[in-house]
């Protein structure tokens, strides 16, 4: 029966970090264009990891942690988070979500590489065949001129590269780290911490705070499915996941996020879905088959 329900588990939380985490980009580039975007990220994060609080204590989860483990939650939630999260919205301003999300299809690449750095770990046959697959995806993608011409879109994908590669180590480190043995509270002060990092950041940047009462309604909708859904339940899935299976096989989200990306930006912000990008994702897709059906050492 145990066996059954963390099958179970593994399986919800793959669907959390495939499919929910995938709209998140579309949810970020509403907000984004109201909010600054250092401020959007650290009121989503201190919002949700306050309510994991919260919910911890109602349930007599165990809250304290070691000194170790307060360490190991700060560095996760910058590498996560501050970093990986917070520059990527700043980038969306600059990039489209779908365009953005398929960018972020590389980290498989960076989470192999750096294993095969930092473990020695030989990659197998299947693995680099799914990686050459998903670079072939990317550079269907980028050789579009008339998605990469417009104005900042080179920095916005430099910046995004750059936060793939501290998501990418941020799994790598979260898989070997000490952290709190409950995944939901690992989870809470990941992201209480990554929060107001953000806000310090915010501060920094002299960024103009919103008010939500004078937020839209769009902006409003956005920032509570991306405290709820797109905070609290997927980052604990992908918390969960990472001490489960391999973090390789977690990259693969980097993989199926942009589908969904693309297609509900296509819909619901008119963003550009060429026939090649279309083809690009079905590479890509066919690169997340590879990997995830590689045998375990």
């Amino acid at each position: 029966m145990k066996l059954a329900n963390s099958k179970l588990l593994i399986i919800v939380s793959f669907f959390a970090i495939y499919i929910i985490w995938g709209s998140t980009y579309v949810f970020n580039k509403i907000a984004v264009t109201e909010l600054p975007p250092f401020f959007l990220a650290s009121l989503r994060f201190i919002a949700a990891g306050l309510l994991i609080m919260i919910i911890s204590k109602i349930l007599n989860f165990k809250l304290a942690i070691t000194k170790k483990q307060f360490l190991n939650s700060l560095i996760a939630g910058f590498l996560f988070l501050v970093y990986g999260n917070g520059v990527f919205v700043w980038a969306l301003k600059y990039v489209d979500s779908g365009f953005a999300a398929l960018l972020a299809s590389t980290q498989p690449l960076f989470v192999l590489l750096l294993m095969r750095l930092i473990d020695r770990k030989p990659m197998q046959k299947k693995s680099i065949i799914g990686v050459l697959l998903g670079l072939i995806g990317m550079y269907l993608l980028v050789s579009q001129q008339e998605i990469t011409s417009s104005e900042g879109s080179i920095l916005g994908i430099f910046m995004i590269f750059t936060c793939v590669f501290s998501w990418s180590y941020g799994s790598v480190f979260v898989s070997k780290a000490d952290l709190p043995k409950n995944f939901f509270v690992s989870t809470g002060y990941q992201m209480l911490f990554a929060g107001f990092m953000l806000l310090i950041g915010s501060m920094i940047f002299r960024e103009t705070w919103v008010s939500p009462l004078i937020w839209s309604i769009e902006v409003q909708l956005s920032m509570l499915f991306l405290i709820s859904f797109g905070g609290i339940a997927v980052f604990t899935a992908f918390n969960y996941l990472l001490k489960n299976v391999s973090p390789e096989k977690v990259a693969t989200s980097a993989y199926v996020n942009p589908i969904i990306a693309m297609i509900l930006g296509w819909y619901f912000l008119s963003e550009k879905l060429t026939l090649q990008s279309i083809i690009a994702s079905i590479v890509l897709l066919t690169g997340v088959y590879f990997i995830t059906s590689r045998k375990k050492r």
